[in-house]
């Protein structure tokens, strides 16, 4: 039996981004601890930057997923941890170097979203890859890995429904309450502009982050 690292493991995550910001959960602080035991059963301590978010179980699939791509790797546990509380300060070095270069390439972004009028219409493509991740790629090409949950957004997203009537799509898509969807709605709305994979009428969008491909 080959011999499984943590290493290897964590290279692997690397290819898992996070759903709301378009760095890797690794980049994130996500990892808190990856376990190997004798007969390659791997355990992985994460955590998620907010509680309650919608995503999570979407991700802790990802993270599996990956993980599982390691050649030699028996099973996956992957268990959810909120102590210590994520912060920025987790996040690697890369990570940060990356958000803050995101910060500079923001000086040029479009208008802020009028929450109140915008009519989001999504654009762009879906691509599923052999390992069945899927891609959302803008007229740019470039692409950002998503789940099943952001692409269902990105298709309610439609150019007729106002962000009031998304968040309470994606509640119905999730199961909870609109309260609690609310934020997420904003921040992918944000991040999927941002990426040039939703459009807003009467507005210019252009892409301001080059998301991993």
């Amino acid at each position: 039996m080959s011999t499984v690292s943590a290493q290897a493991i964590e290279n692997s995550l690397k290819q898992c981004m996070d759903p709301e910001v378009p760095l890797n959960i690794v980049e994130m602080g996500l990892i808190y601890g990856i376990d190997v035991a004798e007969n390659n059963d791997v355990h992985i301590k994460m955590t998620m930057t907010t509680q309650g978010c919608p995503l999570h179980e979407t991700l802790v699939q990802d993270a599996t997923r990956y993980a599982k791509k390691v050649p030699g790797v028996n099973n996956v546990n992957v268990e959810i941890v909120w102590d210590p509380p994520w912060s920025m300060d987790k996040m690697t070095e890369e990570g940060k170097i990356k958000i803050k270069n995101m910060g500079a390439a923001g000086l040029n972004t479009p208008a802020p979203i009028n929450y109140e009028t915008a009519l989001p219409q999504g654009v762009g493509k879906i691509i599923t890859q052999e390992d069945g991740s899927m891609v959302l790629t803008n007229e740019h090409e470039q692409g950002f890995m998503v789940n099943q949950a952001i692409v269902d957004f990105w298709k309610s997203c439609n150019g007729e429904r106002k962000v009031t009537d998304l968040v309470e799509v994606f509640a119905k898509q999730t199961g909870l309450q609109r309260k609690q969807v609310e934020k997420e709605v904003m921040q992918l709305l944000q991040q999927l502009r941002d990426g040039g994979l939703i459009a807003i009428a009467g507005q210019p969008d252009t892409p301001n982050v080059e998301f991993r491909k």
